[in-house]
Parts: structure tokens; sequence; C-alpha cells
């Protein structure tokens, strides 16, 4: 385990151009159901600027592993459209959630990975997005608030209690 990471990969992430043509290719795989939320806007840090970009996500779970797809909405650049023309889309990020995010943050810094996407959702959740030195894309770190662990508890229960009706369950 890297010291730098606060535990366990608890979400993988997908970057894709086609949000809904994407959670019918998981469906199909049997992940599911999905909570979807369109248009939600954030102004982040990216690259060191401010940023404010529009980007509609989905998040199920299989198993614990929570899996996210992300489309962004605008042509805004982001850690996003970089990596879609980079790659035309697909794995993305690897997740750590983090119940003590200034110490994760500190660590990921004092270990030289370049942040490159950070701020917080309307929720007060903080996240940042790292370049790691090898593996994914990025490594995302989340902070783990009584609502994030409240939300990946809802989208995990309703993955081990799901029996295909309703795959698609839009939020907000």
């Amino acid at each position: 385990m890297n010291p730098a990471l606060p535990g366990v990969v608890r979400q993988i992430g997908y970057v894709v151009d086609d949000l809904d043509g994407s959670l019918d290719r998981w469906l199909q795989l049997g992940v599911g159901p999905w909570f979807v939320m369109r248009g939600i806007g954030q102004t982040v840090c990216y690259r060191g600027q401010p940023c404010t970009v529009t980007v509609s996500l989905a998040l199920a779970n299989t198993g614990d592993l929570q899996v996210e797809v992300i489309q962004q909405t605008c042509a805004t650049p982001s850690v996003f459209t970089e990596f879609l023309a980079a790659t035309g889309g697909g794995f993305h990020q690897l997740a750590y959630w983090a119940e003590d995010f200034d110490a994760a943050m500190a660590r990921l810094e004092m270990a030289g990975w370049p942040k490159v996407w950070s701020g917080g959702d309307a929720q007060g959740v903080r996240f940042a997005y790292f370049e790691p030195p090898i593996g994914a894309t990025v490594v995302e770190i989340t902070e783990l608030t009584d609502v994030m662990a409240g939300m990946a508890d809802f989208v995990r229960r309703a993955a081990l209690e799901w029996n295909g009706d309703d795959p698609i369950r839009e939020l907000g």
C-alpha cells in the first residue's frame, strides 16, 4: 500500500462523451441501478487556474466498488476534455475516500504528485485529482463526510437489492 494514499480504492471513474450510451453498456454487464445527476455546475481549480464546468454524472456499485461515469457537457478546457482529446474516453481515475482530507492532501503534495483538479461540491465535499507516477490517469481523493458516506451507502445498498427494475434513476 502507498502510505500517501488513504486506504483502498473505493471508486473507479470513467470519462465519456455519451453518458446514456455508456450506462446502457454498463447495464449489459449487470451493473446498476444508476443514479444520475445532470447539469451540475462546478467551479474548480484546473492546473492552478480557476475553471467552471458543467457535468453530468452517474453512480452505481458492483459489490463494494462504486463506479462513476462522467460526461462534461460544456466545452471549457478541463481535466475531462484533456482526457477525452487524448484517449477518446474510458477509464480515467481511481478514487480513495479520506476521513482526514487535509492530511491526505499534505501527504500527496509531499510525495510530489501534481494536483490537476480540485474543488468541492454543493454539499461541501472536497475533492482533488492528482497525477500519479504510475497506474491510473489520475487518482482522486474525496473527503469522506457524513453526506458522502450516506450517499455511498445508499448507492451500495441499492445495488445489493437491485432486481433489474428501474435501472436509471434521475436525482435532483
